[in-house]
């Protein structure tokens, strides 16, 4: 483990494929069509020593421009929030870092009070119920949920808004294809950008299984009218699934409070870094209900007590996967989780508690807020692109003829910012738009910093 040395001698190399019974290169790789394999050497350069190795190496690297060197206002995926010294000292005792995916009957119980912390804080967040130990993130939480839904309905359609993650919109497709459900996705106002709740009525019926939305959206403003929806999909009979940002619900009301029968999330704020896009903890939770509780995916972690009711302990409960008792009734063939983030997780918010947790998401909001009053005035730029209440992202529009997303983005590179995530791919109708974001780690002098770099972008200066 971490060691530099990678021995490649041509020696080396035939008593491997001696080893595993193979005489060359070729025979190893005998069952890759010939058609796709390369037929030509690598254009490598000639051989070096390794500190001219590390030297060339570290040239390459250097040509990378990590977010921990510029200020960063990257949205639409993970966002980059403090991890306290604490968080990061105690996930990685040996107790929580060996652990990996517990689920055996063999699994500690310091791990499983953890985990069922982690339960109890996330129920309390989203105003649930029930919360599961953890799914691998945002996307595959919902996807859960849309089969979630289908099984405790017996319907076969979901609706979903237009403005959702494409990410996320892509692995609920996939998730959802096996059991052929269908997703129908419900348009929006384009002034607001909210969910047109008469296009939603109109496709409500006895086909539907659930009603998803995401809020705060993907691009970053919030649903106001989501009481409405609430009550549209329970008097369909259809139940009701929010999608969130958990560090949002510090000055939200839960979801819980407003109808939802359901909640997934992206749990990586929660006192988990930012490292190549992860590492990212899906939540899922819902409301308290037999038929709810018994379909819901992944693991369980429970509190009793022993025979004579004098120790309290710890353990798994409704294991409703497929490697254990249910097989093929299981609820889900999730046969991982994300424990260690989950137990992250659990440090973070009993750490930041009620009035904490409320802090950072008025600076975030904050933040937001300041960023869309100062771009708002550079002629050339839309900001942000619909008029609602936003949380932490916006969306950032260049109008400014001949000027795309792409080259405002590189330009706004040169000068030492990094901007927000285009979306135009995605979404066409929106024109040259990027979502930004920005969390407490920003300051007044990063969104300044951004703010001068994009007026000098417009006009092509460096």
């Amino acid at each position: 483990m971490g060691s530099h040395f990678l021995p490649s001698t041509r020696e080396s190399l035939n008593e491997m494929l001696r080893e595993i019974g193979v005489a060359n290169i070729e025979e190893l790789f005998a069952d890759i069509p010939s058609k796709i394999r390369l037929k030509h050497g690598l254009n490598l350069p000639p051989p070096m020593s390794e500190s001219e190795v590390r030297r060339h190496v570290k040239t390459m690297l250097s040509k990378n421009k990590p977010f921990t060197e510029m200020p960063t206002f990257l949205g639409g995926g993970v966002w980059p929030h403090h991890v306290p010294a604490h968080v990061r000292s105690l996930v990685q005792r040996s107790e929580f870092l060996t652990s990996y995916t517990p689920y055996q009957a063999e699994t500690s119980q310091g791990m499983l009070q953890a985990l069922f912390e982690y339960q109890s804080l996330v129920a309390e967040l989203v105003g649930l119920d029930i919360a599961n130990s953890s799914m691998y993130d945002w996307a595959t939480a919902a996807g859960e949920a849309a089969l979630m839904c289908a099984r405790v309905t017996g319907r076969k359609r979901f609706l979903v808004p237009k403005l959702i993650s494409p990410e996320r919109l892509s692995v609920l497709k996939n998730y959802i294809s096996g059991p052929a459900l269908e997703t129908v996705e419900i348009g929006y106002n384009s002034a607001t950008g909210q969910l047109r709740v008469d296009e939603l009525e109109g496709q409500l019926g006895e086909d539907v299984a659930g009603v998803y939305i995401e809020n705060p959206s993907y691009l970053g403003f919030l649903e106001t009218q989501v009481q409405e929806i609430a009550e549209a999909a329970h008097k369909a009979g259809a139940l009701f699934v929010v999608g969130v940002n958990p560090i949002s619900l510090g000055l939200l009301k839960p979801p819980g409070d407003y109808g939802a029968d359901i909640v997934v999330g992206e749990g990586q704020p929660l006192g988990n870094p930012v490292s190549f896009g992860g590492p990212t903890l899906g939540i899922f939770a819902c409301r308290d209900e037999q038929k709810l509780l018994r379909q819901m995916p992944g693991r369980l972690v429970g509190m009793t007590t022993t025979l004579d009711g004098n120790t309290r302990g710890y353990t798994m409960t409704l294991q409703t996967r497929e490697q254990h008792i249910r097989r093929e009734r299981a609820t889900s063939n999730i046969c991982s989780n994300e424990a260690l983030c989950a137990v992250s997780a659990a440090i973070y918010l009993s750490s930041m508690g009620p009035s904490g947790l409320r802090e950072v998401a008025e600076t975030c909001a904050s933040n937001a807020g300041y960023a869309m009053k100062k771009l708002r005035k550079i002629k050339g730029l839309q900001v942000p692109i619909f008029d609602s209440p936003h949380f932490n992202e916006f969306t950032l529009k260049c109008v400014k003829p001949g000027l795309g997303i792409e080259t405002f983005n590189d330009r706004l590179l040169e000068l030492g910012v990094h901007g927000g995530t285009p979306v135009q791919r995605e979404f066409p109708d929106l024109g040259e738009t990027a979502v930004l974001c920005t969390t407490e780690l920003h300051t007044k002098e990063d969104i300044d910093k951004l703010v001068e770099a994009a007026a000098r972008a417009v006009e092509g200066k460096k």
